[in-house]
């Protein structure tokens, strides 16, 4: 396989880093503010675009990576934390976009990203300069003048990414940039069709096929400030990545304010963790970041399979605990429950911590609690076995014949109420497992009545770590 190359943007703090990185994949996925240092962890965006060099066109795919701004904090170590970060994607980069704000002069933080650039880059690595936030189009050629003193790009472009100014030609130059060191699987394919004489059509029939493979599922960190969610993550990261992409981990509750994708390998299959800021009550996310950071959390998991809840097992479980709880059973996610910091417990006081947990969290009893710590890797490698079996249960169906049986079975001779007259069930194509009974009265049909149904469903077929949902319908309806 082909190396996938990385285009970094770097820039001190309050430069439009994350206001351009949106802007060109095209989503609002890094979290944008007027207030220096909101991006903390690096987010990175898979790119595939067709890159346009002289008479040539061929489909490019990158990675793109947003950074923390280099720059002054009055947090002294936490900015070296965050210094750090954007130091590993200088060194992982082929490319870099230098963003400096062109309504401001250029100050001692741009100075210092420049000499970090000179000092810390690979010598091959291009380097674009990128003016941000120049909102009139008239002013180009001035804006270019009054930053000629930043002389380490082999390009400079003026940019606003809130009005989409210049964003096309700075996609051509990356697309330039990358194509001329030679990088990326399809500029290799784009070679080789050149030299086989293979025709373009068959190379995108091939790409189509790529498409069509079974993605990898996502998996969405779910919890409280500072239970440990980074560092579960970078616990199940192999050696070299974490070298190269630990999560920024610190005793500082809110350290992840954005959703951050990781891949990790185990088994020779991939999965992608998706580490989120921790969710608090609507009462105390009062800062406007806090709510961006909601907000992402809860797309995250829109967007996820399963969810992973963190439990701080050194405290006690809270209402916000239960409410993420039943937001992945409300949105159909497959969940697992971390009962996180269990290395602070011991004998009887762990297992009377687990009974009371999962006492608290009755509500969601087809779900596993699984004691890990992050710091001894207890309990973490559990979490891929888990993980197989709540995927393979949120696709799985059983057929109506067996479905039907089943159900006879389970009401013959006993007071089931209204769903005793249940004339046809049947499994939806939805997930999660969905199943619609075809009642005479459907308004009739007790809640208590589907919870036996339910209960009786798993202890036949199981279903571990996914919710099951029921529709009533009448007769007639089928």
């Amino acid at each position: 396989m082909s190396k996938l190359p990385i285009v970094a943007i770097i820039g001190r703090p309050n430069t439009g880093k994350s206001t351009l990185f949106n802007r060109i994949i095209g989503q609002r996925k890094a979290i944008e503010s007027v207030v220096p240092g909101t991006t903390r962890d690096r987010i990175s965006h898979r790119i595939e675009t067709n890159a346009v060099t002289g008479d040539l066109n061929r489909r490019l795919t990158y990675l793109l990576i947003d950074t923390g701004g280099i720059g002054s904090t009055r947090d002294k170590d936490f900015e070296l934390d965050v210094a750090r970060q954007s130091m590993l994607a200088i060194a992982q980069a082929d490319l870099i976009l230098f963003t400096v704000n062109s309504k401001e002069p250029v100050t001692g933080d741009d100075r210092k990203v420049v000499d970090l650039l000179r000092k810390k880059r690979k010598r091959h690595v291009p380097v674009i300069v990128v003016l941000t936030k120049a909102d009139n189009p008239l002013s180009q050629d001035e804006v270019l003048a009054d930053f000629q003193e930043i002389n380490i790009g082999v390009e400079m472009l003026v940019v606003s990414a809130p009005h989409k100014l210049g964003i096309d030609e700075l996609n051509e130059a990356i697309g330039r940039e990358l194509n001329k060191l030679h990088l990326g699987q399809a500029n290799r394919q784009g070679r080789e069709t050149e030299e086989t004489g293979e025709s373009e059509e068959t190379g995108e029939n091939e790409a189509n096929q790529q498409t069509d493979k079974p993605q990898p599922p996502r998996i969405t960190i779910v919890g409280r400030p500072n239970v440990g969610k980074s560092s579960i993550v970078n616990a199940l990261m192999s050696v070299g990545q974490l070298e190269t992409s630990p999560l920024l981990v610190s005793p500082i509750a809110g350290t992840t304010r954005d959703a951050t994708d990781t891949e990790i390998r185990f088994n020779e299959k991939t999965y992608v963790f998706v580490d989120t800021a921790g969710l608090k009550k609507r009462s105390q996310a009062r800062e406007e970041l806090e709510m961006y950071s909601m907000i992402r959390t809860l797309t995250s998991i829109e967007s996820s399979d399963m969810v992973l809840l963190v439990l701080d097992a050194l405290s006690e479980v809270t209402q916000q605990d239960k409410r993420i709880a039943a937001l992945a059973i409300e949105k159909g996610k497959g969940l697992l429950i971390l009962l996180n910091k269990v290395d602070g417990l011991t004998g009887a006081v762990r297992r009377k911590k687990l009974e009371d947990t999962q006492a608290i969290l009755s509500f969601c009893r087809f779900a596993r609690i699984i004691p890990t710590s992050a710091q001894t890797r207890e309990g973490l490698l559990k979490i891929f076995d888990m993980i197989e079996i709540i995927a393979h249960n949120r696709a799985r169906r059983i057929p109506t014949r067996e479905l039907r049986n089943w159900f006879e079975q389970t009401v013959y001779g006993r007071p089931a109420g209204e769903i005793s007259k249940t004339k046809h069930i049947t499994q939806a194509k939805d997930i999660p497992p969905t199943f619609v009974l075809f009642v005479k009265d459907p308004k009739k049909v007790k809640t208590s009545e589907l919870r036996f149904l339910e209960n009786r469903m798993r202890e036949t077929f199981g279903f571990d770590g996914v919710p099951v949902r029921w529709v009533t319908k009448k007769t007639s309806e089928r």
